[in-house]
């Protein structure tokens, strides 16, 4: 790759829809599948969810994608997948995400999801491994999200382009899982830009004005699904209790520590509420 090279994202006359258009067509060309019904993006702890929806149908190496990179963060595998469910649905799994912290702009970061509506999926599941700010919660817990509050100062929104948030993370979706497992708490997810992780003192604001999980995805990826007109199903593997819940301090080996434990049961689970959508 040259000097010159400009990220199809960030030429200046560069229409984010038209290019997630084209990483769909792409898709369509390495898959040998025109059309995905759902779409899944896998967050640490979530990987083993894609083995157990159904048959794959295809892989692909993300970087083959127009508009997509090589994920910075261990946990995430960089692969996009195909997968036929045994209820004959199209599923696009998302194993690349970009990071708001990774400083690429917001426009990559909420790529993945644009190019998912560009397939045809109508229903977006984002997944995240994240911190738990109820003190009952604990490492390993999946926890569906209700509402996210966005604290990143910005938006994948341009111009003035009004959509509403109401019901984001679809009520009728969370029913869905509700109904496979009663047992599911719900909480509001809290994006922070990080990377750093949250100071106490944040955890605290956080929880003061509504927040129950704290994290560093899924709220900006939402929004542009929602502007795409999907219906939007959130899960959160807890990983750990926030800054100041949990006397310890908090490490990245720690988060995919627990994904790994939790990855058999919390991946059986997914694959189940996909199966019902």
């Amino acid at each position: 790759m040259s000097d010159t090279y400009t990220h199809p994202l960030d030429a200046p006359d560069a229409d984010p829809t038209q290019v997630a258009e084209q990483a769909a067509a792409d898709i369509a060309r390495l898959t040998g599948v025109d059309h995905h019904d759902i779409a899944v993006t896998l967050g640490s702890g979530w990987g083993r969810a894609a083995d157990l929806i159904g048959e794959t149908v295809a892989e692909i190496p993300a970087t083959e994608v127009t508009g997509f990179s090589k994920p910075a963060l261990s946990g995430h595998t960089g692969a996009i997948k195909s997968i036929l469910t045994p209820a004959g649905k199209r599923v696009l799994i998302i194993g690349a995400r970009t990071h708001f912290y990774e400083g690429h702009g917001v426009r990559r970061v909420v790529h993945s999801v644009r190019t998912a509506a560009a397939t045809g999926a109508k229903i977006m599941v984002l997944t995240n491994g994240a911190g738990g700010i109820r003190e009952t919660w604990h490492p390993g817990q999946p926890v569906l999200i209700s509402d996210h509050i966005n604290l990143t100062a910005s938006s994948p929104l341009e111009g003035a382009t009004f959509v509403d948030l109401t019901d984001l993370y679809s009520s009728r979706l969370r029913g869905v899982a509700l109904a496979i497992d009663p047992e599911l708490d719900e909480g509001v997810y809290v994006q922070f830009r990080g990377p750093h992780y949250e100071t106490p003192a944040e955890v605290q604001m956080a929880k003061t004005i509504g927040g129950h999980i704290v994290g560093m995805s899924t709220a900006l990826e939402a929004i542009a699904a929602r502007e795409a007109g999907m219906e939007i199903l959130g899960f959160s593997l807890i990983t750990n209790l926030a800054a100041g819940i949990q006397d310890t301090p908090l490490s990245h080996a720690e988060v995919l520590e627990a994904g790994q434990e939790a990855e058999p049961v919390i991946s059986a689970l997914l694959a189940k509420v996909i199966d019902r959508l």
